[in-house]
């Protein structure tokens, strides 16, 4: 069983997750109105992911014996002021996805929950390699500096992102 506390702050990141998911779905329609096709498929992807680590805190919340209680999903954000901009707020949200998994970590390890504190690391590695994947993007474009030929070659790398075996 999962004590009360673990159980809150594991269903509140379960909604964390989900709104990650929303909110990259929305930067892919920005990106879809901007006919700007390869960056909104690695939003697509990025957003598929996220709807996976819902799914696995959703299962383990469960596999614990304990109940997942849904709560509603914030609207997300749908305008930006460009490409850096809706990068600069990906890493941005995934900074505070990173620190509430850590403040989850913490929890684990203060209540001595061994269960839990090996179940969420694969989520530190994971976002270890979500904020350097935004990053590395975010230092492209800065080099770029709105150079419409970089754009389009970005775009078409970012088109080809696959999913993950493990989020598939």
């Amino acid at each position: 069983m999962l004590c009360e506390k673990i159980e809150k702050e594991l269903n509140n990141q379960l909604n964390r997750e989900l709104f990650s998911s929303y909110l990259y779905t929305a930067m892919g329609a920005y990106f879809v109105s901007r006919d700007m096709t390869g960056f909104a498929h690695w939003m697509h992807v990025q957003a598929h992911e996220e709807m996976s680590h819902a799914q696995k805190i959703y299962n383990y919340i469960n596999e614990r014996g304990a109940r997942v209680i849904l709560e509603q999903i914030e609207k997300p954000q749908s305008d930006w002021e460009g490409v850096l901009d809706v990068f600069q707020n990906t890493l941005k949200h995934e900074e505070y996805v990173t620190s509430s998994i850590n403040d989850i970590v913490n929890t684990a390890l203060e209540e001595k929950d061994h269960a839990t504190h090996i179940f969420l690391q694969w989520f530190v590695t994971e976002q270890v390699e979500e904020e350097a994947s935004v990053s590395e993007i975010i230092n492209k474009l800065k080099l770029m500096k709105d150079a419409p030929g970089a754009i389009f070659m970005l775009d078409r790398e970012l088109g080809q992102r696959q999913l993950s075996s493990a989020e598939a």
